[in-house]
């Protein structure tokens, strides 16, 4: 089949939103020549080619890490090319499918249908229906036992995948864990199969399970007595569980210190570096805590390097610090004074997210600000010290008043408070105890201006509460979600509380969006079906508040003989689970002890103060090795 190039017109490109988002040739942007060449000559190509599809539009996608990341690894070897895919937003969708248009890559404005593999990024469960919306304007079939021997190869990776069963059957292939090595592997595999003729499609996803990391779902029959899931029935030679890939040493492995410049601005419009995975902290709700477990960093002197590195080949006149905890780094005091000095001069600014209360540094915020004091942002997640005892945050009153007198010291007067509502004994005291801190901190900020003798400008102080997700491979994976009309009554509680102060704003995440969100994390392989149909009557761009519709959802769910309560109710601890057949590292047994120590009010340790024995010592690198 010849290669079809894709043509728009200026007449399409002005008729949409920003323009910019199908256009490609940015800075830094990877067209390999030879391909071009071959595909322009013959219609073929001898490379394994991958597109790299994010499933949201351009403008967050090139905010995406791991995109730049996998970009430029799977460009970076002769027998592989990679271009970028966005899903087009509605105007767009719109006029491709009145033209005939398949959705293209950026690079080489290919149609999806011509790559080898189609490789999906996936870190957000709203965003399943966009992958049927890429698939589907790609002329890709969208179940895996649709696709023939000539069809791409469609992957998925990313934190979702640590639950990919609520899509399994659309995807031929999943990643669980870290890409950099088993991207690589795979694409070895596809390239074999290229060479050796294609013996078959079933031939080569048995291939590719071998590879370990590597989750093929159509060798894994699920197994349901009474409409509970029961277990899987893996195929004869499959291994019966899947173990996820981590890179145990950060400071050589390839890392995008020329990443693609975006045309637009885009979501988080600033250089990254990143300074080490995984979390020492093991707050019991939090899934990225544990699936990234254990915690590797990087060397200073590399990350100087990159940094100095990413500021050349950018022009990004920012450089984020990129992490979990980016405060637990052990050296980041000398690694911003060794890359300030380096920007001095040169306006180039250090983003600090992801600060620890306990540990925070005015100093260093200074240092990282210079003259810009933009707003500070605190997690507490829990109002009272019973329920942050409960969630294991390790953080006390205490802390967190010193901290923030330290900031009101230095010159912060605008503050942001996250909180979740719905956590596992969670009672209305917990709740109220938000406002009750909120109170305490607009009163300290008052306090330390006395004490200084200096007058206060008025403080701006937000709290913003998120809903409690139970999600896999977590302590709190078998608790109940609460109900819709549970978080509503508290957040409604809440608001009543808080308009009492001018100085304390209140924001709050959907309701509709969380309690569906509960269902797609700790959903099984029944959901393809209620998945598909929702695409299919225009169910896409879920993760946008204006395109969602809980009531249109959960009409297709009970359609399909499901039920919201079917996903969110409260778990036995030896129930079997849609993600048993994956292995982070972390225990079942851990987790378990954690539930019950959470139950009783107890807190654990960080990793560095004392090993708690997760498991994740399996992997023989980072923390767990570094006092051996």
């Amino acid at each position: 089949m010849p290669h079809e190039e894709i043509k728009l017109s200026r007449k399409d490109l002005m008729s949409v939103e920003s323009p910019g988002r199908y256009v490609g040739g940015e800075k830094n942007q990877i067209i390999k020549e030879e391909v071009l060449q071959q595909l322009r000559e013959t219609g073929t190509c001898r490379e394994v080619r991958t597109a790299f599809c994010f499933p949201d539009i351009y403008e967050i996608g090139m905010s995406n890490l791991a995109l730049q990341i996998l970009y430029k690894i799977l460009n970076s070897v002769d027998y592989s090319s990679c271009e970028r895919v966005f899903s087009p937003w509605v105007d767009m969708d719109k006029l491709m499918r009145e033209k005939g248009i398949p959705l293209f890559s950026l690079e080489t404005r290919s149609p999806l249908y011509e790559f080898d593999v189609i490789a999906f990024t996936l870190g957000y469960e709203m965003a399943f229906t966009n992958v049927l919306q890429m698939l589907d304007l790609g002329r890709v079939p969208l179940r895996s036992s649709d696709r023939k021997d000539d069809d791409p190869i469609v992957v998925a990776g990313g934190p979702v995948t640590f639950n990919i069963e609520p899509v399994a059957d659309f995807f031929d292939a999943v990643f669980i864990g870290e890409g950099e090595e088993v991207d690589l592997e795979f694409t070895r595999k596809i390239k074999e199969y290229k060479d050796g003729g294609k013996k078959g499609r079933k031939e080569l996803l048995k291939e590719l399970s071998k590879i370990e990391g590597v989750y093929v779902p159509s060798l894994y029959e699920p197994q349901f007595i009474d409409g509970k899931f029961a277990g899987f029935k893996a195929s004869d030679g499959c291994p019966e569980i899947i173990r996820k890939r981590i890179i145990t040493d950060l400071d050589n492995v390839d890392y995008p210190t020329a990443p693609v410049v975006p045309n637009n601005s885009i979501i988080h419009d600033r250089a990254y570096l990143e300074l080490f995975r995984g979390c020492i902290r093991g707050c019991r709700f939090c899934q990225a805590g544990y699936i990234t477990r254990p915690v590797r960093e990087k060397s200073r002197d590399v990350l100087c390097s990159q940094g100095i590195a990413l500021e050349r080949t950018t022009g990004y006149d920012e450089l984020g610090m990129l992490s979990l905890s980016t405060s637990d780094y052990t050296d980041l005091g000398k690694l911003t004074d060794g890359l300030l000095t380096a920007f001095e001069g040169r306006h180039t600014s250090l983003s600090l997210p992801s600060l620890r209360i306990d540990n925070f540094a005015l100093d260093l915020m200074e240092k990282a600000s210079m003259t810009r004091k933009s707003g500070l942002t605190f997690a507490p997640e829990a109002g009272t010290q019973r329920l942050r005892d409960v969630i294991n945050k390790n953080i006390t009153e205490e802390d967190i008043f010193g901290a923030l007198k330290l900031a009101f010291k230095g010159g912060w007067s605008t503050v942001k408070l996250y909180f979740m509502l719905g956590l596992p004994t969670e009672t209305d005291e917990d709740v109220e105890g938000i406002a009750v801190l909120a109170k305490k901190i607009e009163d300290l900020y008052y306090d330390t201006f006395r004490e200084m003798g200096v007058k206060p400008r008025r403080p701006e102080i937000t709290v913003s509460t998120s809903m409690f997700i139970p999600k896999p491979f977590t302590a709190f994976q078998w608790e109940q979600q609460n109900a819709k009309e549970d978080f509503l009554r508290k957040q409604a509680m809440l608001f009543g509380l808080i308009k009492k102060s001018r100085n304390i704003r209140y924001i709050w995440h959907d309701v509709d969006t969380s309690c569906w969100e509960g269902v797609l994390a700790r959903g099984d392989r029944r959901l393809c079906d209620v998945i598909e149909e929702g695409y299919r009557s225009g169910l896409y761009f879920d993760a946008w508040d204006d395109r969602f519709d809980y009531a249109k959802w959960t009409s297709i769910l009970e359609g399909h003989g499901l039920s919201w309560e079917m996903f969110a109710r409260g778990y036995d601890t030896e129930d079997h689970l849609p993600w048993e057949n994956l292995d982070i590292g972390v225990t079942t047994k851990f987790l378990k002890l954690e539930r019950e120590r959470a139950y009783k009010e107890q807190t654990t340790p960080n990793c560095r103060e004392k090993c708690a024995g997760c498991g994740a010592s399996c992997f023989k690198t980072g923390v767990c090795y570094e006092t051996r």
